[in-house]
């Protein structure tokens, strides 16, 4: 072995690596050197394992920017990273509107993700669909084939099997199943209409969706019908229900805040906290699909949560024309 290897030395166990850099190595920063002995991490991951304490040079806690010399020792407790660890059943907190062997229809309460991701990998609604429907480890992405976003509320369908999921998911591409949202935007929105605008991550502000500067857009079509029209205040407030015939990510957001009715309470698309909302008001509040084994259409409906009616009674409402 030269002199400019790395040595590896067995410490008869799995759980810590053990490294002692040769002679002649020349003093870098711990991550960077950590990065060329473990080449199979990334660099954020083995960062973040010396912020959390799981490196050591010559028997002290590292930190990412230090001094690493010639002859060190390296202990390091390799971690799991967070997303190896999502998914795990765990209680989690939701209503079970109908079920059968194939599915499950669930009332998702705003503030819940429903799958792991960034920031967000545990106590989502996978976790709690794993809790409750263990055989739904075996189903890829725990048998969710659609999903709302964290602050909406309402209605979506969770396959049980394989071969239902297959059927959903081809049900959701052929545009078969409905799903109904009421929504609650700024301004006067009369009448009814058609959007028909692609969606893409926001060329500018990456936690966005945009049908102005997308990137890699895919088509997205929403239709709307005005309920009523109110204000608060001395600002005026329209009631919306959505049908989507596409379900990109943040559509409606998205589609109302580009006819310049953003919703109320969503900060992201322009939207204010006006009337108590704490939210964005969005309840998806019909859903319907056909059965994958049976072939028989279910709808189901769920009722609009307490902070959307709470949102609704701070308004003064007339009948929209």
């Amino acid at each position: 072995m030269s002199d400019t290897e790395p040595v590896i030395e067995d410490l008869s166990t799995e759980d810590i690596l053990l490294f002692q850099l040769p002679l002649l190595a020349l003093p870098d920063r711990l991550d960077k050197v950590l990065a060329r002995l473990l080449p199979q991490h990334s660099r954020s991951r083995l960062q973040a394992w010396i912020e959390g304490g799981h490196v050591q040079v010559d028997g002290v806690v590292g930190r990412v920017r230090s001094r690493v010399g010639p002859g060190a020792r390296i202990q390091v407790w390799p971690q799991q990273a967070p997303e190896d660890l999502a998914f795990v059943p765990e209680p989690v907190d939701f209503q079970v509107v109908a079920e059968s062997p194939d599915w499950v229809v669930v009332n998702k309460p705003a503030g819940l993700v429903t799958h792991p991701g960034a920031g967000n990998w545990h106590g989502t609604l996978l976790n709690g669909l794993l809790f409750r429907y263990p055989e739904l480890l075996h189903v890829a992405r725990a048998g969710i084939v659609h999903r709302l976003d964290k602050d909406t509320s309402g209605l979506l369908v969770v396959a049980r099997t394989e071969i239902a999921q297959t059927a959903l998911v081809r049900q959701l591409q052929a545009r078969t199943v409905k799903r109904e949202y009421c929504a609650l935007v700024h301004g006067t929105l009369m009448g009814q209409g058609r959007v028909d605008a692609p969606i893409g991550r926001d060329a500018r502000v990456p936690v966005r969706m945009s049908a102005e500067h997308p990137i890699a857009p895919k088509p997205a079509i929403t239709h709307y019908e005005a309920q009523r029209i109110g204000h608060w205040q001395d600002q005026a407030v329209s009631q919306v229900i959505c049908h989507l015939e596409t379900g990109r990510t943040h559509q409606i957001r998205v589609h109302m805040a580009l006819l310049h009715h953003a919703l109320l309470g969503d900060s992201v698309y322009g939207g204010r906290a006006i009337a108590q909302a704490t939210r964005q008001m969005l309840h998806a509040r019909a859903l319907s699909f056909q059965d994958p084994d049976s072939g028989h259409w279910q709808s189901y409906t769920a009722d609009l949560p307490a902070d959307f009616q709470t949102c609704q009674a701070q308004i003064s409402w007339q009948a929209a024309r």
